[in-house]
């Protein structure tokens, strides 16, 4: 066993940055120049590097997690340092060399381990804590009255819909966006996010350009199946009902779903698809795509991180995990919870992939079971990126040339866009991504190894 244990490649260590800025960042610190007391064990590198002030900064980096600790006042994760520093270690292993982890490092990874694993330090037999409620009846009491205010504010919404359509579609241009704005605000009072945003969504729609009546009508009437669907919950298939419950906004603990009563986990090795993070004010999302080699199932792991609260998870598009995964109920499960890894990440083969015929299918196959889905993740194999003649339009084709796959507008214009058109050079290619209604949206690319876009 290789005593740092399984060393990432540049471009694994790459895919983790948030952004373009912290990819140079760290690329100017991953030089022995800055760090001091460096080293590296089957589980962590730690090291501290020269900043501005007096004192180093201490980081140290749990790879099997991958998590990242700094004593830097950074708010993203991973940090300049913490990227330099496995940029680092991912080069020849003679400037970061194995050891036992310094005592600021020890104690923060010792204190991971035993949050990942409390019965490490319970007395042997001894019984998990249990999560139940303090008062099961004030849960219950309280589930209700939410319920009552979800129904209340859906019945709402279902009235504003009845008086749009009554009064003509061009009576929502005339309003504007403030309409559509107290109406959301009036669904957040009823503790229902999942109708707040698409009542937002509807404003949105009256200035998504010429075609907007078509746009706003479809929203309309998919948020009139969603508002239908929670007012007669009872009559729903399980699947079915625990979907809509989510998507008015009522979630589930990641914790239950690991050790409720009503636990599955699914134990495969998990290929990691894509990573991405997103940040909108002060919250940043980071989304997690995998699909397991065994079950050949997606999953789409979920975690959110702010000023104070660092996200959860990293994992480098390409790693395999060896893991447990919980899925959230729904008609077509794919949000999932990371459970308990039974190996460390390592470097996993380019995952086989379908064609644009069967790409089609099972978004519409997912469509069937969720119509509120915006699309569905899947990995393309041997498709090549064709510009239109304009210019103003990309799709993937397949190598026979009977099929082809619009991409996403969203994506025009990025660089990634022409980061995918570089990787295929005019040659098929295997490519991750989203399919949906508004098109393909790439998100990895395999050349051969792992690309994020």
């Amino acid at each position: 066993m290789n005593p740092q244990g399984e060393r990432w490649t540049t471009d694994q260590v790459l895919a983790l940055a948030p952004d373009e800025a912290s990819r140079r960042a760290g690329g100017k610190l991953a030089a022995p120049g800055p760090w001091s007391e460096t080293g590296a064990d089957e589980g962590a590198v730690w090291g501290q590097c020269k900043g501005s002030g007096k004192k180093p900064y201490q980081t140290v980096v749990d790879i099997k997690g991958p998590a990242f600790k700094c004593s830097c006042p950074s708010r993203k994760f991973p940090c300049k340092h913490a990227l330099g520093l496995l940029l680092l270690w991912a080069g020849d292993g003679r400037e970061v060399t194995a050891g036992e982890p310094a005592q600021w490092a020890g104690e923060w990874l010792a204190g991971r381990r035993e949050r990942a694993d409390p019965s490490a330090s319970a007395p042997s037999g001894a019984a998990a804590p249990s999560r139940a409620p303090a008062d099961p009846e004030a849960a219950r009491r309280r589930a209700e009255r939410r319920m009552q205010r979800i129904g209340a504010g859906a019945t709402e919404l279902e009235q504003r819909l009845e008086d749009l359509l009554r009064s003509g579609l061009a009576s929502a241009e005339r309003a504007g966006y403030g309409s559509w704005d107290e109406t959301a605000a009036r669904m957040v009072d009823a503790q229902a996010p999942g109708l707040a945003s698409r009542v937002r969504e509807l404003g949105s729609a009256v200035a998504s350009g010429p075609h907007w009546p078509a746009q706003l009508l479809e929203e309309c009437a998919l948020l009139h199946l969603l508002d239908q669907g929670f007012l007669g919950i009872e009559r729903l298939p399980a699947p079915l009902a625990a979907t809509v419950r989510s998507r008015v906004g009522l979630t589930t603990e990641a914790a239950d779903l690991l050790t409720g009563p009503e636990a599955a986990t699914v134990r495969d090795r998990w290929l990691v698809l894509a990573q991405q993070d997103s940040e909108d004010g002060k919250l940043t999302t980071r989304r997690i795509f995998l699909r397991g080699e065994r079950t050949g199932r997606m999953a789409l792991h979920l975690s959110f991180g702010g000023a104070n609260r660092p996200l959860d998870v990293a994992l480098a598009p390409g790693l395999v995990l060896d893991a447990d995964l919980a899925y959230y109920p729904g008609a077509r499960p794919l949000r999932a919870v990371l459970g308990e890894r039974h190996a460390p990440a390592a470097p996993g083969p380019v995952p086989p992939g379908c064609g644009i015929d069967a790409a089609l299918a099972a978004y519409g196959d997912a469509l069937r079971d969720d119509p509120w889905l915006d699309s569905w993740p899947v990995v393309l194999a041997d498709v090549t990126p064709i510009p239109s003649r304009d210019g103003t339009s990309w799709q993937l084709a397949d190598t026979d040339g009977e099929s082809a796959l619009p991409l996403d507008p969203r994506c025009l214009g990025r660089t990634s866009l022409w980061q995918l058109a570089a990787i295929s050079g005019g040659a098929p290619v295997t490519v991750f991504g989203e399919c949906g209604h508004r098109g393909f949206l790439p998100l990895t690319a395999w050349d051969p190894a792992p690309v994020s876009l």
